[in-house]
């Protein structure tokens, strides 16, 4: 059996009962599924040589191959799916592929420039060109104004101060050793103890044990 499809980016849905085949776009891969065309050598009860073991044979194949497939092995795979069928179902086969075909043909449209197969969606009309090989101007002005949004947005951020608070270390060192000295009253290291003074006149901390501020000069208590 030789199908002569017009775009290898099809599946064949079809089973002992009737005939369906779906067609996808090059570019979205959404696709478009014929109508069903129901086989009447099913109906007459004259489909298979061997019933009772091809068609456990062509469901599994089916599975199998459940994507779509390229002209160049299209007919070795229909070939393997289908083997058993009457020559009757064969010829309803073609013919309903041909019919499909003719349908599928009216949803897609063929870019001169990429040679590749689109729907409706990736079409443009003006141009009369995939939207890959010429964008709809629209879209692409919107696209840029929606970029250009956020760097604006992003810039004025950067310039926004909201942070009002002081950035300080929370290290505590030593004024006795001069490495760090943790958390407690004494310093980890040499013990020193870590009790500042505050000076009543400007406010200055000292270490304890300081008699004067070093700022001012103020006696400390």
């Amino acid at each position: 059996m030789t199908l002569q499809p017009f775009t290898d980016n099809f599946k064949d849905n079809s089973t002992d009962a009737g005939f369906q085949f779906t067609f996808y776009c090059d570019l979205c891969q959404e696709g478009y599924k014929t109508r069903f065309i129901e086989s009447k050598t099913y109906k007459k009860g004259r489909l298979f040589r061997n019933i009772g073991g091809v068609i456990g044979t062509v469901g599994h194949l089916a599975g199998k191959y459940n994507l779509g497939y390229g002209a160049a092995r299209g007919t070795d795979v229909l070939g393997e799916r289908f083997q058993g069928m009457t020559p009757e179902w064969q010829k309803e086969h073609e013919a309903a592929f041909a019919t499909a075909q003719n349908e599928a043909k009216g949803h897609f449209h063929r870019c001169p420039k990429c040679r590749k197969w689109l729907c409706e969606n990736d079409w443009n009309e003006q141009e009369g060109l995939c939207v890959e090989c010429a964008p709809r101007m629209n879209i692409e002005i919107a696209s840029a104004r929606a970029k250009k949004m956020v760097e604006d947005i992003e810039g004025k951020a950067s310039q926004t101060q909201v942070f009002h608070g002081e950035i300080e270390s929370k290290q505590t060192l030593c004024p006795q050793c001069g490495k760090p000295a943790g958390e407690g009253k004494f310093c980890n290291n040499c013990g020193a103890s870590l009790t500042m003074l505050k000076c009543e006149r400007c406010g200055t901390q000292s270490p304890d044990g300081t008699r004067f501020c070093g700022e001012c000069g103020n006696r400390l208590d």
